[in-house]
């Protein structure tokens, strides 16, 4: 099985992922808030809340293996890579 997607969509709530055996969908705010960058992860080890949900604005490639989602309250540093973004949204078998 392939590590990438066939498809990517990107709209304000969520995004759309097309895997060789199924879909997933990954909520924007869910994606907010697991975002694992350095500014993030110290935010949650100072026992902040999370940040509020924002709406996905785009999805940049890092090379082959991940996306650099941005975020309509301007977070832009988090990067997903493909199999933390398979492991994050159930995936719905092909019919």
């Amino acid at each position: 099985m392939s590590d990438l997607p066939q498809a990517v969509e990107l709209t304000p709530a969520a995004l759309h992922l097309r895997w060789p055996d199924g879909a997933a969908e990954l909520p924007a705010a869910r994606l907010r808030a697991v975002c694992r960058c350095g500014g993030c992860r110290a935010r949650a080890e100072r026992g902040e809340p999370a940040p509020a949900p924002a709406e996905l604005v785009d999805a940049v490639p890092v090379g082959r293996y991940a996306l650099n989602l941005i975020f309509s309250d301007g977070h832009d540093r988090g990067i997903y890579p493909w199999t933390w973004l398979r492991e994050l949204g159930p995936v719905n078998a092909a019919a």
